[in-house]
């Protein structure tokens, strides 16, 4: 792999950490709890919520587009297929956020501890809330995923990577560990974790079969660590 071609590839991973660094502090921060206008339509939260998603999304497409940067392939058969499941994965990515961030603002602002909490609104409100934006986001979030490891592994890199370059993917797949376990280690596990122990799986599997792809380095062990973490954390 080329030194400037290794360089985009740290530099948009390490954007993608950037991007869930912000998530966290967003979630955290009292600082976000304000309304975003003087008609109370949102919070900065929420807002703030669905620009990162949007900055994720645009890094994960260069991302995709920089792992098939090969001209000879990149009109193949294989290559239009993945960029229409990676197209899929964004409109599901997408649409779970536009669900899902209106829905628990306004879940939380007039259903929670309210006497409206058992009407049939509130009811639909925490649905796609709780339930149907989730379905939407695991769908979306699985399907972008393989679709850039399955480009990587259908893009292979022969150059064996230097250990400053493993080192530095490994340090940024820590940061998605990370939110992983922050995500999954302290509240009840539902869907969520049969999804990130798929893509673990996926990527694990394929780095066996192409070991010096650096993408799936990053993915095994973003997933593998986060999966493992994570349970620990529920067990501790």
């Amino acid at each position: 792999m080329a030194g400037g071609t290794v360089r985009r590839l740290h530099i948009l991973l390490s954007v993608q950490s950037g991007v869930v660094a912000l998530v966290s502090l967003n979630r955290l921060s009292d600082a976000t709890r304000g309304y975003v206008r003087g008609d109370e339509f949102l919070r900065w939260v929420d807002l703030n919520n669905l620009l990162l998603a949007l900055a994720s999304l645009v890094t994960a497409y260069l991302l995709i587009r920089h792992l098939a940067d090969d001209p000879g392939r990149r009109d193949g058969l294989a290559n239009r297929a993945l960029n229409l499941l990676f197209f899929v994965g964004v409109c599901l990515y997408a649409g779970s956020y536009g669900d899902h961030e209106v829905t628990n603002y306004l879940h939380e602002r007039f259903c929670v501890g309210t006497t409206e909490a058992d009407g049939a609104l509130c009811r639909i409100i925490a649905y796609h809330d709780d339930g149907f934006s989730h379905y939407l986001f695991f769908a979306g979030f699985t399907i972008v995923n393989v679709a850039i490891m399955l480009t990587g592994a259908a893009f292979p890199r022969d150059r064996r990577p230097s250990v400053g370059d493993s080192t530095l993917v490994a340090l940024n797949a820590l940061f998605i560990a990370a939110g992983i376990v922050a995500n999954l280690g302290f509240e009840e596990i539902g869907l969520d974790l049969y999804v990130v122990a798929a893509v673990a799986v996926l990527a694990v599997y394929l780095l066996v079969r192409q070991p010096r792809q650096l993408i799936l380095r990053y993915y095994a062990i973003a997933y593998a660590l986060g999966l493992a973490g994570a349970g620990v954390a529920q067990l501790a």
